[in-house]
């Protein structure tokens, strides 16, 4: 049964998140309060940030707008991506996040990534005592393969502890998680909370526009998404939205939240301006045989199994 998390005061997740990685940095404090509120209006109960994020800046912003509302909202932040997953860093990293965000609680707590040379069983049966003493809620993991996921998860359960969600990279041109990591995380109950489901702003159709973003600016952006074909199928969508009049963004974001799995999509943006076609994904529904055409920009990646001839 998959886990579902609701807010202190029992208000559900929104089907969407919104993640917070820009405050601080390319979204100043009025920007990311702005994109805030247009989040709150748009429904959005599910926010997500990082330790790591912008020099505790998304952290601190984050913090400062829930006070208002801290009831029924659900805040997610993770640790450990620096230092390694011992457990004196999450233990560090969850005091520190919790201070920049002046919250009682966290309700979920991410590993940012796998640690390949710390004992997992350090690393939850620390985040066991964290839930045990009432700092977290649950308990998320982010860039972790499947068999890493799985074996997380049966380390976790020695100490009486669930995985409850689990973030990997998804869009219409990043489909690798379709392959074992959505399955997975279906059987095992665990929510799936995806980010980047505009691939990098690749699928708003601005850089064939000619504008700029992360794609040109970040080193690790633009090696991601260099290949021909995800801007070919970026262009692709575009025409498809301009042809069912709605946004790329919007179509691209509806996409990847209609998966089978029911996926949670994190979505993001500098200005609320941005930010207005992927909320409109919290009202758009996309039919079978449009979610079809869009599965087809890119090729479906083979099964696991790799027999997929047989199908």
């Amino acid at each position: 049964m998959k886990h579902i998390l609701t807010s202190l005061d029992g208000t559900p997740a929104s089907r969407l998140a919104f993640g917070t990685m820009q405050f601080g940095g390319r979204a100043d404090r009025s920007a990311s309060q702005e994109m805030f509120d247009a989040s709150l209006a748009a429904g959005i109960t599910h926010f997500d940030t990082a330790h790591l994020y912008t020099d505790g800046a998304s952290e601190t912003y984050l913090g400062e707008m829930i006070k208002p509302h801290r009831e029924r909202l659900i805040i997610a932040t993770k640790a450990a991506y620096a230092g390694g997953a011992t457990a004196d860093n999450i233990r560090a990293s969850a005091e520190t996040s919790r201070k920049r965000m002046d919250v009682d609680v966290i309700d979920a707590l991410y590993l940012h990534r796998f640690d390949p040379n710390t004992d997992m069983h350090e690393s939850f049966e620390a985040l066991a005592q964290l839930r045990n003493d009432g700092i977290i809620r649950a308990v998320g993991i982010s860039n972790f393969a499947a068999w890493q996921a799985v074996k997380a998860a049966n380390i976790a359960a020695k100490f009486d502890l669930s995985i409850s969600f689990i973030q990997p990279m998804y869009s219409a041109v990043k489909r690798q998680a379709e392959v074992e990591i959505m399955p997975m995380a279906k059987d095992m109950g665990m929510l799936c909370v995806p980010y980047s489901p505009l691939g990098g702003g690749l699928l708003t159709g601005k850089y064939a526009n000619g504008g700029g973003g992360r794609l040109t600016e970040d080193k690790n952006y633009k090696a991601r998404y260099r290949f021909d074909h995800m801007h070919e199928a970026a262009q692709t969508l575009g025409q498809i939205a301009a042809r069912e009049g709605v946004h790329a963004a919007t179509l691209a974001v509806a996409w990847a939240a209609a998966h089978e799995t029911a996926p949670t999509p994190i979505i993001s943006a500098r200005s609320a301006e941005q930010l207005a076609p992927s909320l409109a994904a919290m009202e758009y529904t996309i039919s079978p045989e449009l979610y079809a055409e869009l599965a087809t920009l890119v090729p479906t990646p083979p099964l696991a199994t790799d027999r997929a001839e047989e199908q």
